[in-house]
């Protein structure tokens, strides 16, 4: 199919997903989700994962987490660092664990077992964030905690594929055989340098960029701003989204953030991020997913999705949260999305993972990341909203 017509397909189909998922009572982005799974390989086949859609997508993650951070506020994040350093702790040790021995049960050599506790690691918030921008609980106790929570994870889960890529021999995926010390010493570097930006010379650029006529100096900056982020963050070792959120929590803080937000949302939504729910299922393929492996499968992802809610329940429960806003911590850590996705690959170019394998982790990706809203949506259930 012609690209244009591709991308016409996913923006109608993500629209009226969306629609159609809220008249069902499910949040918007579980159908968009299922956009990619329907028109993909896996049943209709009309789209094909391709580089254009996935860098498109790419952008459209950035967007999204530049967003949540934007409406993070700043204090909130100061006052539930405790809570989600626990929470962040916890979850990556009982994941790793349980894939680690799940793999080891199923009959996997030990090599193969140790990554897959390391893939079991991996969060990506994404959804997460845009299911609590919906339902409205984005500033909400447990929402501030999974966000913070997440940027400390996703520093964790790069140092325990750091280690275990070092242990058996194998490149980072990008950067070589980086000796640990090194790699601690350029995430700390690209954190250090990312505040001082942010809180100093990004108000400094970007008030007299919203002084120029019209809005299209502000949202060009402004996007340009995530990317560069984004673009640091990954130089550093770390996931992309990271640093775009780090770009929009310090653009929070100035007195542009409405402006900002009001400005990128309408890009971000109407073309960007609906690529990134697509691609998120184009990945699936049911071809040989039969008999043992299919069970072997579908406990994986169990396996992926109990550990990760008990874990970051647990750390959540040990901060003093309620059980119900326990529970939506753990169930806003579980999604793998893109980041699984990113590792899956990096294990198979490494030799770490067999094919086979390689399709049972794109499964947990998508299926820990398509639970994700329907369950945050009942554990929210009755709640009051958080405004805005």
């Amino acid at each position: 199919m012609n690209f244009l017509l591709e991308a016409c397909v996913i923006l109608i189909g993500v629209l009226a997903a969306g629609r159609v998922s809220q008249r069902l009572g499910q949040p918007a982005v579980l159908g968009q989700l299922l956009v990619g799974v329907l028109f993909g390989p896996a049943l209709l086949g009309w789209l094909q994962p391709g580089p254009l859609i996935s860098e498109i997508a790419e952008i459209g993650v950035v967007l999204l987490m530049f967003i949540a951070g934007l409406e993070t506020r700043f204090e909130d994040i100061q006052r539930n660092a405790f809570a989600a350093t626990l929470v962040a702790v916890l979850g990556v040790a009982l994941p790793f664990v349980g894939g680690w021995l799940i793999t080891t049960l199923w009959g996997f050599d030990p090599t193969t077992a140790i990554f897959t506790g390391v893939l079991l690691v991996a969060t990506s918030v994404s959804i997460s964030a845009q299911t609590l921008k919906e339902l409205g609980y984005l500033q909400s106790r447990p929402g501030v905690t999974i966000l913070a929570a997440a940027v400390l994870d996703d520093v964790l889960g790069i140092v325990v594929l750091s280690v275990v890529l070092g242990s058996l021999g194998a490149a980072d995926g990008g950067h070589g055989a980086a000796p640990l010390p090194l790699l601690l010493g350029r995430m700390a570097g690209f954190f250090a340098v990312a505040i001082l930006v942010g809180y100093w010379l990004l108000p400094l650029l970007m008030r007299p960029v919203a002084r120029m006529e019209g809005s299209l100096p502000l949202l060009t900056v402004a996007i340009s701003v995530a990317l560069a982020f984004a673009w640091a963050a990954e130089f550093a070792g770390l996931a992309g989204i990271i640093g775009s959120y780090l770009a929009g929590l310090m653009l929070s803080l100035t007195e542009l953030r409405e402006k900002i937000m009001h400005e990128v949302e309408h890009i971000a939504y109407a073309f960007f991020v609906p690529f990134f729910f697509a691609n998120v299922g184009l990945s699936a393929t049911f071809a040989g997913m039969t008999g043992p492996f299919l069970f072997f499968v579908l406990l994986l992802v169990l396996v992926a999705a109990v550990t990760k809610i008990a874990g970051c329940g647990v750390g959540a429960l040990l901060a003093r949260f309620p059980v119900r806003d326990a529970t939506a911590v753990g169930v806003g850590m579980m999604a793998r999305g893109e980041v699984g996705l990113i590792i899956a690959t990096i294990g198979l170019d490494q030799g770490l993972l067999q094919a086979e394998l390689y399709t049972a982790m794109v499964f947990v990706s998508l299926g820990t990341t398509l639970l994700t809203p329907p369950l945050l949506k009942a554990v929210f259930r009755g709640r009051p909203a958080v405004a805005g």
